[in-house]
């Protein structure tokens, strides 16, 4: 009996793996945009146009976060995001990565437009807090970039890397509600003499080894199983499936505060 259920687990992971390969590559605006991109050094990096305007909301706290696919083939199947902040009183966003080339400290501030194409791809907003709670968490924010346990260590899979930056600062700002998308390969990065602690958003519990076997459940990510980097799951938060290469299948899960 036991066998009839691992032989059926792994028939639904195969078929949730192959749909969600499909699903990818089935979208051809998206593979050809990635695939066809000029060369890295001539993509273009302007801004997308989704950040507001710093200037005219100078009297309000910003954090935003965004994640973009990966250049070149990557895109298919992994995503590179950042952060965004501005106090009240500010006229510009400070932003933060982890960039894994072009330096021996990987943590980078303001590498890029705040809401630039990442390499040609047109990055997607999941969080956007303002008001005085934004302003509130800045200053933990800061701490947790600073707090970052691997600043001279950079490994694209599976990790620590950009994905797995952005989720130590999910852990230690709870608050932001940071949920990043199943295809954000590395957020579940845990060293082996840490593989239990709080999810990546900072709202649940979660067990991995090296981020390439484990389990999540919380209220943002709902319930998560990761198998070699890929993650499958169910977020009951806001309905969707949790897929690899498609990221989520469903309702938006974008995080709004204070925002108009």
């Amino acid at each position: 009996m036991f066998m009839n259920v691992k032989r059926r687990l792994a028939g639904w992971l195969a078929v949730l793996f192959c749909a969600s390969l499909g699903i990818s590559l089935a979208n051809a605006s998206l593979l050809g945009d990635l695939l066809n991109r000029p060369p890295w050094y001539a993509a273009p990096r302007q801004s997308a146009g989704i950040a507001p305007d710093p200037a005219a909301l100078a009297d309000t706290a910003i954090i935003q976060v965004y994640v973009a696919p990966t250049y070149g083939w990557r895109g298919l199947v992994a995503q590179h995001p950042w952060i965004i902040f501005k106090r009240a009183g500010e006229t510009a966003f400070t932003r933060y990565d982890v960039i894994g080339w072009s330096s021996d400290r990987f943590v980078r501030k303001n590498y890029a437009l705040p809401d630039g194409l990442w390499y040609g791809a047109t990055p997607t907003l999941i969080v956007d807090h303002r008001g005085e709670a934004a302003g509130e968490m800045i200053p933990r924010i800061e701490a947790a970039i600073g707090s970052y346990p691997y600043p001279d260590t950079y490994r694209a899979y599976p990790g620590p890397n950009s994905n797995t930056f952005l989720a130590h600062i999910g852990r230690e700002v709870p608050e932001l509600k940071l949920d990043l998308p199943a295809n954000a390969i590395g957020k579940d990065y845990r060293p082996l003499s840490q593989p239990i602690g709080l999810s990546s958003s900072g709202s649940g519990l979660q067990f991995s080894l090296f981020g390439m076997l484990g389990a999540s459940i919380g209220v943002q990510e709902g319930v998560e199983f990761n198998l070699l980097g890929l993650n499958f799951g169910i977020d009951l938060n806001r309905p969707a499936l949790r897929l690899p290469f498609v990221g989520r299948l469903g309702m938006d899960d974008r995080t709004v505060s204070g925002a108009p």
